[in-house]
């Protein structure tokens, strides 16, 4: 079972794993659509050399023969894009996060239910980690038993030099707690299978680039759920020592045992992906899983086929970007309030 793709946007790097690992599975593409210049797009053109640029995104959306658009627009437009697609028929696969108000939630919910196609956020840093699909494993085998605690540890380079204006722009990008912490959001969710979920605490900082006032390089956040609790940490502060572009680490604590994930690199140890920790009542080990199936993208070609949910569950996309955008709000207002009570101090 194949697709054939359509491309609206490709503002971000992330189009290049969604469209990258969906060709390994057989699907096809033809042609792309960005609006307006892009600062991925001459390194998109060489590594997908056969993709036409199409002048007009209606191109894509008005051919009958698109089963599925990737979508990797500059955030704040996604949901208008993903809208569109819906409406003209097509299947979604938008990159995190994938919207980024709840009014925008809000009309996509709508139009997904309308419409009944697939709305399809790709969490790259769950669904393009190998390591992430042996841990999803071995709970499901019960090897730490019941998950209490998901810890997610999120850095970044800044790479200013390779970042367009929108990264700064609060309104365009949706805050790093929508952004970033979307895909924590989603990896907690997923572990610990919670549905009711408390936002118990949530912040974010923009501590070195006063210069840019939307930018936010620190955030973090408590979640409270029915099923197990978390703390997710995200930030723009990976020195330039580290040979990839973050540390990016998923620890999960159960009553019998606890795994951590090391995704991106080792620390002291030579340059080596998709490390996996276990320790519980018998095994205390290493695991290389660079070797593990990546299983989000053919479970969502069958989807796509069988109108099924395996790749991921829609209510859970949903929750998950509530959740992140509705966290953004209260760090914010949060942030707002000790301003506003910093300010009437230093005038009394």
């Amino acid at each position: 079972m194949t697709l054939k793709l359509g491309i609206l946007g490709i503002d971000h790097g992330h189009i290049f794993g969604m469209l990258r690992n969906m060709l390994s599975q057989g699907c096809t593409a033809s042609q792309y659509w960005t609006d307006g210049p892009a600062v991925t797009e001459a390194k998109f053109q060489r590594e997908f050399p056969s993709l036409i640029k199409a002048q007009d995104r209606n191109a894509i959306l008005d051919d009958p023969a698109i089963d599925m658009v990737l979508i990797s627009a500059v955030p704040a437009d996604r949901a208008a894009l993903a809208i569109a697609a819906m409406e003209a028929g097509k299947d979604v696969m938008v990159d995190k996060p994938g919207c980024t108000t709840l009014e925008q939630l809000a009309d996509i919910e709508a139009v997904q239910a309308r419409t009944g196609r697939i709305w399809s956020v790709n969490f790259s840093e769950r669904f393009e980690v190998r390591a992430a699909t042996r841990a999803s494993e071995l709970v499901a085998e019960g090897a730490i038993g019941r998950v209490v605690q998901v810890v997610t540890l999120a850095p970044h380079k800044q790479n200013l030099k390779t970042r367009p204006d929108w990264y700064f722009q609060r309104e365009r990008y949706g805050g790093i707690l929508c952004d970033i912490g979307s895909h924590q959001i989603d990896q907690f969710l997923h572990f610990t299978g919670s549905q009711n979920v408390k936002i118990g605490h949530a912040l974010v900082e923009n501590t070195t680039m006063k210069d840019k006032p939307g930018f936010q390089d620190f955030g973090e956040m408590t979640l409270i759920g029915d099923k197990g609790h978390g703390y997710l940490r995200l930030d723009w502060f990976t020195p330039d020592g580290l040979p990839t572009w973050g540390d990016g680490r998923l620890i999960i604590l159960g009553t019998e045992g606890t795994i951590e994930c090391r995704k991106y690199t080792d620390i002291g140890q030579p340059h080596r992906l998709d490390n996996l920790y276990l320790v519980n009542g018998t095994e205390n080990k290493y695991i290389d899983c660079s070797q593990d199936s990546l299983p989000y993208f053919p479970r969502l070609i069958s989807d796509v086929h069988q109108r099924t949910e395996t790749a991921n569950p829609q209510a859970q996309t949903f929750r998950t970007m509530r959740i992140a955008i509705e966290a953004q709000m209260q760090a914010e207002q949060a942030t707002s309030a000790g301003q506003s009570a910093k300010l009437r101090a230093e005038h009394l």
